[in-house]
């Protein structure tokens, strides 16, 4: 099979095509036939060698992605060849909390990822893809859309009526922005471009603040709510945009922490007091487990979400397709179509 590789790491142009054996499916996997993938931005760090310790250069990358089952190994009946199918990066997270013995199973980091014409994965991980939603509606679920749902509904308890503050137009925040929507919230969000803050009004969204051209957001959002701030941030920024998410947050507010998009910074933990004065919890998150996956597919099957792909490329052209989520220029996901 043909299959990407991240070679020596240097950014985009160290991937490189690849033919590898078909992968067999040992007891308990299922080897899929992929479909397609959608990238994160944690794909461009992996490539560019600044995702934890240096990967082997045979490493396959990619998180997410939609396949069809091909082969079940011995033991399996959860799943059948021929059913379409996706899973959570950690594969081996299927229920309860977060324990960080997953990383040893994380697709595209610590195992062979999704960009290639067949990945082999544990079959307990695999939740069925419902025949009323595409490849395009279902591909970006398993990492940027279980994301936004681990961080809104799993840990923001969303509730219809509340505000939302989602930082940014990436793939986490368009889902958090279009999960938020479906559950009767109001939504606020920020982007360095006019253009992407029309996009995400005619998502939905109630209040959209330029903070290239507004510096100074976080009042700016608060005063467009009438003096109250955000009951949940959706943190994509890190360090350098929190100080701005406190202030922006109302009393109780659940702020989480996701990554850290807006770079680097050598600032410590901000706004002490406000943290304490407004009783905010502040509390960090990776992905989510299968179980948050299944309730997230039934959610966007019931609810007609349709993600936001903003730009598909072939398999060949995943060098250009990483290259284009580097530019920044995406608005929503950044998708691979693979078979």
């Amino acid at each position: 099979m043909k299959a990407f590789h991240i070679g020596a790491q240097t950014g985009p142009a160290s991937l490189a095509v690849a033919e590898r054996a078909d992968p067999v499916a040992r007891a308990g996997e299922a080897v899929l036939r992929v479909r397609a993938v959608c990238l994160n931005h944690r794909d461009l760090l992996i490539v560019s060698g600044k995702y934890g310790p240096v990967r082997p250069a045979d490493r396959i990358p990619v998180s997410d992605g939609v396949g069809e089952v091909e082969e079940v190994g011995e033991g399996v009946t959860c799943v059948a060849p021929g059913q379409r199918v996706m899973c959570g990066h950690f594969a081996s997270w299927i229920d309860g909390a977060f324990v960080p013995s997953v990383f040893a199973t994380d697709l595209g980091v610590t195992r062979d990822g999704w960009l290639a014409e067949r990945i082999a994965v544990p079959a307990d991980a695999l939740v069925a893809v419902p025949d009323t939603l595409s490849d395009e509606r279902a591909v970006a679920l398993g990492a940027a859309g279980l994301t936004a749902w681990h961080a809104l509904v799993e840990v923001g308890r969303v509730k219809a009526g509340d505000l939302v503050l989602s930082l940014g137009t990436g793939g986490v925040s368009i889902f958090a922005l279009q999960l938020a929507k479906l559950h009767g919230a109001r939504v606020a969000i920020t982007s360095s471009s006019n253009e992407k803050l029309a996009r995400a009004r005619e998502l939905g969204a109630d209040i959209c603040v330029n903070y290239r051209t507004n510096p100074d957001w976080a009042p700016a959002i608060t005063a467009a709510n009438g003096g109250t701030g955000a009951d949940i941030v959706v943190e994509t920024g890190g360090l350098a945009t929190l100080p701005q998410s406190i202030v922006a947050a109302a009393p109780n507010a659940r702020i989480v922490l996701i990554g850290a998009l807006a770079g680097t910074t050598d600032a410590t933990l901000p706004n002490f007091s406000s943290i304490l004065g407004k009783n905010l919890v502040l509390r960090g998150i990776t992905a989510g487990n299968r179980k948050m996956l299944s309730d997230l597919v039934r959610a966007v099957d019931a609810g007609g979400l349709v993600p936001v792909i903003d730009r598909a490329f072939g398999f060949a052209e995943a060098p250009e397709a990483y290259a284009y989520l580097k530019s920044g220029a995406h608005f929503g996901k950044v998708l691979i179509r693979v078979s």
